[in-house]
């Protein structure tokens, strides 16, 4: 698709840091019109922006209506991108002018095919759609009923269950990259870029990263989690292949749900798709399908 103009009276220009509380807003309009909640931190758009390896002013555009920033999109690296556009801004173009720019920007950058995740059935979604997007996985927001707790499982002989250390940083890094990678298709994360979204992301602490070590000592699982208001949202659970099937990631949900109780969280959620086929594991332990989402992308001629 060509990139068609902004409606009359909208300029664009490229993001830069100072822009996040203006971008978050527009992506927590839009989550709070098309789900109800919103999931979203400033500190997430901050911990992306904080890769090493990315550069924001050449990866993003915003557009505006005078000095308020109503829509955006960013070309987060290989095949995948965000975007929102403020609600009472749609129907106007701009969603269609986003994704043209967005494809145009990847098609330079070699890219083959490109998407993004939207909420299932929301303006995005239908609007995707009808650009020619196909959906490519579908992914999950899960919570926890109120009140309820996912039970505690002991940890087999030799394993050990702790906050993580800066010593564990190169070993937190290799095991949840290497679970990761057995479903998503990409490159390994840097451990610069791995780290900006980990113990570099804003508002970090040491409760946050939690790591189950094995028999020798080494880390084979791990669970980072933060508190976004009065919810605990688990961001990685990861278990090496081979200490798979014990327990672990049963034992590092509770610990990590339990740390964020313990300062004030009410609720504990998190996010899976079906790349993964973890879905029924999370289910098993009594956390529920709150929102769904599908990830849409098109192939670029």
């Amino acid at each position: 698709m060509s990139v068609t103009s902004l409606p009359s009276g909208l300029t664009s220009r490229p993001i830069t840091l100072a822009d996040a509380a203006a971008v978050f807003a527009v992506i927590a309009e839009q989550e709070q019109h098309d789900t109800g909640t919103v999931e979203v931190e400033e500190a997430d758009l901050l911990a992306d922006w904080g890769r090493p390896s990315y550069d924001l002013e050449a990866s993003s555009v915003a557009v505006l209506d005078g000095e308020r920033i109503v829509a955006y999109a960013e070309h987060l690296g290989e095949e995948r991108y965000d975007a929102a556009v403020v609600p009472s801004y749609r129907g106007r173009g701009i969603g269609t002018w986003l994704a043209g720019w967005v494809q145009q920007l990847a098609r330079s950058r070699g890219i083959a095919i490109v998407g993004m995740p939207v909420p299932e059935g929301s303006d995005g979604d239908r609007l995707l759609s009808a650009l020619g997007y196909a959906v490519r996985w579908t992914s999950w927001v899960l919570r926890l009923p109120e009140g309820a707790q996912v039970a505690e499982r002991a940890l087999p002989a030799g394993y050990a269950l702790r906050a993580a250390t800066p010593a564990d940083r190169e070993q937190v890094w290799t095991v949840t990259e290497d679970a990761f990678l057995e479903w998503s298709v990409r490159e390994r994360a840097s451990l610069a870029d791995f780290g900006a979204q980990v113990w570099g992301r804003p508002g970090s602490e040491p409760w946050q990263l939690q790591v189950v070590t094995g028999p020798d000592g080494d880390v084979v699982g791990v669970a980072h989690a933060w508190n976004a208001g009065t919810d605990t949202f688990v961001s990685k659970l990861a278990v090496a292949r081979t200490h798979r099937r014990r327990g672990l990631a049963q034992a590092l949900l509770v610990a990590a749900f339990a740390a964020g109780r313990e300062r004030g969280a009410t609720s504990s959620s998190l996010s899976t798709d079906s790349r993964t086929g973890a879905l029924s594991l999370y289910e098993n332990v009594g956390m529920r399908v709150e929102a769904t989402w599908v990830h849409r992308a098109v192939r670029l001629g």
